[in-house]
């Protein structure tokens, strides 16, 4: 059975993992959930560096097992000072390839980013192995620091949510979802649609350039209208701009809460999201990135989910995945825990 009842979250060690523990309890809060804070570890055939700041010695799994629970202690610290029930689990081997499986048991997984190195370059890495290319359930990449190294600000309440929107079933998911999101928080939704630039169209306040902005208006008018059937209350404001889809939803970041958009996998818009360092969303992106898989959307399109849960795809129980082991943590103590919070965010205040 998917654990529909709670996030999960990743952790390594970094600041960036534990604020994306915070960003994942203030959710889990609002929505009356639960977490699963889960820190992964391999040993590698080198002196490790499994976590972020963690050296073990080779082959040491008895400290990198205390190391894991150790982190685990500090992140479940940042659910309890939210008020959020939290569960530990530590997972040996492959983390992207296990996070991968353990995704097809939550209804959302939530990760930090913060460029190289940890948890996130392995999540993140390609777009060949990527969590948000290959996962079953949608991901939420949290940034930690800007392109110029500013630590970004935690807000307790999402008020405002862009969504890039296309025709495409991936494009359609991601607005469903981003609509419903926005609608849950009392949010207002911003619906981006991008016109890519075309030779003597894009630039040029010409007929035949209003032309193709009202037609892409028009069609994105059509893909809104039943969602604001659906959510009469809720606030929609619609935007089609010129040029790339990425640009546009990487300066969204800068004025909204969250970005939603879809992702085709292999190639496609993943290749935009993750991408070299000139293009990717994900290395760019100020606010938090809800990325809407392919799998998830092929799974519903393929009728292997119910209408309560949307991303039943052939759960397994914890015990059947490999390496994956549930444990209790020690509390934080509280010189620990005013630690984390300076160093994921030192202006935020509840």
């Amino acid at each position: 059975m998917v654990n529909d009842k709670a996030i999960l979250v990743g952790v390594d060690g970094s600041d960036a993992s534990y604020k994306a523990t915070w960003w994942a309890a203030n959710y889990a809060k609002h929505a009356g959930l639960m977490l699963q804070i889960v820190c992964a570890y391999s040993l590698p055939s080198y002196a490790a560096v499994s976590f972020d700041a963690t050296y073990t010695a080779l082959g040491d799994d008895n400290a990198a097992h205390t190391d894991a629970q150790e982190i685990l202690s500090r992140a479940k610290a940042i659910a309890d000072e939210r008020g959020v029930e939290a569960a530990t689990l530590i997972v040996t081997g492959d983390p992207a390839s296990v996070f991968v499986e353990l995704s097809r048991n939550y209804n959302l997984i939530v990760i930090g980013n913060r460029g190289k190195g940890g948890l996130a370059e392995r999540l993140l890495g390609t777009t060949s192995s990527s969590l948000p290319a290959y996962a079953y359930c949608p991901i939420v990449v949290v940034p930690y620091t800007d392109d110029d190294g500013n630590m970004m600000h935690l807000n307790n309440t999402i008020s405002k949510i862009a969504v890039g929107s296309d025709e495409s079933k991936w494009g359609l998911k991601a607005l469903e979802i981003a609509a419903g999101f926005a609608n849950g928080w009392g949010a207002e939704l911003n619906v981006i649609s991008a016109v890519p630039n075309i030779d003597g169209l894009t630039g040029s306040d010409s007929a035949e350039e209003r032309g193709v902005m009202e037609s892409y208006m028009e069609d994105l008018n059509a893909r809104i209208k039943p969602l604001q059937v659906l959510y009469p209350n809720l606030r929609v404001y619609k935007s089609i701009v010129p040029g790339s889809a990425v640009n546009a939803l990487t300066k969204a970041s800068h004025n909204y809460d969250v970005v939603v958009v879809g992702s085709r996998g292999r190639g496609g818009f993943t290749g935009l999201l993750l991408g070299s360092t000139s293009q990717g969303l994900l290395q760019h992106a100020v606010s938090p990135v809800y990325v809407v898989p392919r799998k998830y959307v092929e799974a519903a399109e393929s009728g292997e989910k119910n209408k309560q849960n949307a991303a039943n795809i052939t759960a397994m129980s914890l015990d059947q995945i490999s390496g994956v082991e549930s444990v209790d943590v020690e509390k934080a103590n509280p010189e620990q825990i005013r630690d984390i919070e300076e160093h994921i965010d030192p202006l935020h205040k509840d």
